[in-house]
């Protein structure tokens, strides 16, 4: 009888969040699948095309463009957000002087709204009187054309991503920290140098945490991509430089009314996702077993 009381007492718990799940994701969920399969701009009733708008997908020019340019992004940002993560979580997390200021500096860009952070880059990336470029033109380096060349544009949306690492800092800080003293101090007794010691110490330890941090980050990185391409560069600079997966979908769903060809767009960025999640496991588990054996 307690433990029937107690299992009803966790369910109990469980039900606001299973309720949320449901009613916030699952329902959504099963309406786009449904959705994608129909043709429909909240102007005619829908119309059933099966799955012409997977079809219209794979011959969509911007689509593929779209794709390549967020499997870039995630490619190019996911693993130096991972490593400026990293680095940065090693260097303070030891107690030292004006080591709170440090880190809540870290931290401090990803509690800005989104909006306002793009408003800052606006001006950060300006060609003409941007403090970027005029850094560069001081150290007599090429000035980029960010906001009129796609390739700097593409490479302006991945700096401005290695600033909001805030989250991923706090958690691989706290892995950190897990990690017993006395390892270090045995391998300080065998005289292990810094490389060996990161390799053989604090890697294989802070291991599970990272490839958490990379699974979510590739999760967020096809979101974050959103607010810049549509603030900043408003898709461009042409031809669709900066039109990511999350831009395509809102601007067929919003701007175009093609709420079913969205949907498909949308399910076809939850199975990329889904696509490289899988890929990092089975990469993960093979390292795993390699360290282990």
């Amino acid at each position: 009888m307690f433990r029937d009381a107690e299992r009803r007492g966790l369910l109990l718990l469980l039900l606001p969040y299973l309720v949320g799940l449901v009613g916030l994701i699952g329902i959504p969920a099963a309406f786009t699948v449904v959705m994608s399969l129909f043709e429909y701009d909240l102007l005619r009733p829908p119309s059933f095309v099966g799955l012409g708008n997977f079809s219209e997908l794979a011959g969509d020019r911007i689509f593929h463009a779209a794709l390549l340019s967020s499997l870039a992004f995630i490619i190019i940002a996911v693993p130096l957000r991972l490593l400026g993560a990293l680095g940065l979580s090693l260097l303070l997390h030891k107690p030292m002087r004006g080591a709170s200021l440090y880190r809540a500096g870290v931290y401090l860009p990803t509690v800005v709204p989104e909006i306002a952070y793009a408003l800052i880059w606006i001006w950060l990336l300006n060609p003409l009187y941007g403090p970027i470029n005029l850094a560069l033109g001081a150290l007599g380096l090429p000035a980029p054309g960010w906001l009129t060349d796609p390739v700097a544009a593409r490479w302006g949306v991945v700096l401005l991503s290695l600033f909001t690492i805030g989250e991923g800092f706090l958690v691989a800080m706290a892995a950190r920290r897990l990690i017993p003293g006395e390892l270090y101090e045995m391998a300080a007794t065998e005289r292990a140098g810094p490389f060996t010691t990161f390799r053989h110490i604090t890697l294989p330890l802070m291991a599970p945490a990272l490839f958490l941090l990379a699974a979510r980050d590739v999760i967020f990185s096809l979101q974050i991509t959103f607010v810049p391409a549509l603030i900043i560069f408003d898709g461009g600079p042409p031809p669709n430089g900066t039109t990511y997966l999350p831009f395509f979908i809102y601007r067929n769903g919003f701007e175009y009314l093609r709420y079913g060809y969205a949907a498909a767009a949308t399910l076809a960025l939850f199975a990329a996702t889904a696509v490289i999640i899988a890929i990092q496991y089975r990469v993960a588990r093979r390292w795993t077993d390699d360290v282990l054996h």
